[in-house]
């Protein structure tokens, strides 16, 4: 068992306020249906654990949550960073919130690595609400009986 709740009547989503993508992805999440749970990473400390079971989950390495192109990554790592140990990406990741690459959204079970904000919109139930329905007997014509 992992130190992130699941619930399928929840999402949670990791994200960076201050990247438009994180706000967006936020606005998008905040829209649906599920009780929302919003991890704020330049407000919240997410333990080397968190970001672990994060990564696990979403089937990549530590290293690949990362924007190795950012430019405060760039500035203190260079260009062409070394390799690095898992626990030194962590550190990364603990100490920088904001190089996190993209969104991570938590949705019951599923782990999702959001990279644009429009992506977003498949997970979420289509709205139906304010749409004029016929009545049942009168949404087939002669043809659909036959």
């Amino acid at each position: 068992m992992g130190v992130i709740s699941t619930d399928n009547r929840k999402i949670t989503i990791y994200y960076h306020s201050e990247h438009s993508i994180g706000k967006q992805t936020y606005a998008y999440v905040k829209s649906s249906e599920k009780k929302l749970h919003a991890v704020d990473i330049s407000k919240t400390n997410v333990t080397g654990t968190q970001w672990a079971e994060l990564a696990s989950n979403l089937g990549k390495n530590i290293s690949d949550l990362i924007n190795k192109d950012h430019p405060d990554f760039i500035e203190a790592y260079g260009k062409d960073s070394a390799i690095m140990e898992q626990h030194d990406w962590l550190k990364i990741l603990e100490n920088e919130p904001q190089l996190l690459k993209y969104p991570i959204v938590i949705d019951g079970e599923n782990y999702l690595q959001i990279k644009s904000a429009a992506e977003f919109k498949q997970y979420i139930d289509p709205d139906s609400a304010g749409l004029n329905k016929e009545p049942l007997d009168q949404q087939f014509t002669e043809e659909d009986h036959a």
